[in-house]
């Protein structure tokens, strides 16, 4: 059974609040029109967002926010752990 018919076979279980609640859910995961890709506008965007993606796709992980500044606090000699 492939995912659309398990969908709706759970679908069809549900009362009618929870379909709404569960089409919210799918109409908020759908890509929005309005986030479009990224275009580097200057010349060094331009060469830092492809050594970005060529990393990316290399298989490179990027560091989130928090990770980010903990090694920038470890590289500045300012990162105590308590």
């Amino acid at each position: 059974m492939g995912k659309e018919e398990q969908l709706l076979e759970c679908w069809r279980d549900l009362s009618p609040s929870a379909q709404e609640q569960v089409l919210a859910l799918a109409k908020s995961l759908k890509p929005q029109d309005t986030q479009k890709e990224f275009v580097p506008k200057t010349p060094l965007a331009h060469k830092l967002w492809s050594i970005r993606q060529n990393a990316i796709a290399a298989g490179m992980e990027l560091l989130q926010e928090s990770e980010l500044e903990k090694e920038l606090a470890e590289r500045r000699s300012g990162y105590r752990q308590l």
